[in-house]
């Protein structure tokens, strides 16, 4: 009898263990460095998600789409999460923000040799600036209907724009524009330039959708775990694995 409530105990316990480790799908976009499917891990900001959400005992499963499909996914409950979001106010209507786990750096690109330049605000309003479609930089920056802003798909089509002359300026983290640059951009490298004055720094974040019945029980877990990994040295080898520092 003993032996029959103790392999009944036990079937409870996988139950109940089995019942915690719930699956949760994070979307992103192609972002190289920090998701990308052909990367270990996919990429290092999913390989950091990754790894906190199954330290809080959850499945995560990735899925790479669109930005605009990413978005619109956790709005209507498609996915639980998407790995790595700027915060907006707007989109913190439809999710749940968890403490920033990187930092972008984002800077403005220009043809070499032009005369643009990028000192204040204000001189933004004489250029052109290729953004990507449904991205949030700087609240400021994004409210300013003045600003002759011209949405693009992705970072590599307002490079591409920007060599050819079709605009003045394009933005992105300086570490995806490099990547970029490094690779399927390289036959417009040597034309374009940064600006050294960012636009901003921007924390990166989760962002649950607020339609999930514990969407502010997993951000507190996963802000746990993230911290947890930090004080550990997980954080600092994963950034090591993907070869980049661990000061952003």
């Amino acid at each position: 009898m003993r032996r029959r409530c103790g392999f009944a105990l036990f079937a409870l316990l996988l139950t109940t263990a089995s019942a915690c480790a719930e699956t949760l799908r994070m979307a992103a976009d192609l972002w190289p460095p920090f998701t990308d499917a052909s990367l270990p891990g996919n990429g290092l900001a999913a390989e950091l998600v990754s790894t906190a959400l199954k330290r809080a005992g959850h499945r995560p499963e990735y899925v790479e789409v669109p930005w605009a499909r990413a978005l619109r996914g956790v709005q209507v409950g498609e996915y639980d999460l998407i790995v790595n979001a700027w915060y907006s106010d707007e989109r913190a209507r439809f999710g749940q923000f968890s403490q920033p786990y990187l930092a972008n750096r984002i800077l403005f690109l220009k043809r070499k040799g032009s005369d643009v330049d990028f000192r204040a605000p204000v001189d933004l309003k004489r250029y052109s600036i290729a953004v990507v479609r449904g991205y949030s930089y700087l609240p400021g920056f994004d409210a300013d209907a003045s600003l002759n802003k011209v949405p693009v798909k992705g970072f590599q089509m307002a490079a591409r724009m920007l060599a050819a002359g079709r605009v003045q300026l394009a933005l992105e983290d300086d570490l995806v524009a490099r990547y970029y640059l490094g690779r399927e951009l390289a036959g417009v490298r040597d034309q374009l330039e940064f600006l050294p004055r960012p636009l901003s720094e921007n924390g990166l974040h989760i962002l649950v959708r607020r339609s999930h019945p514990r969407h502010q029980q997993l951000v507190d877990e996963f802000n746990q775990a993230m911290q947890a990994m930090r004080e550990d040295g997980t954080y600092q080898a994963i950034f090591a694995r993907h070869g980049l520092p661990s000061l952003r």
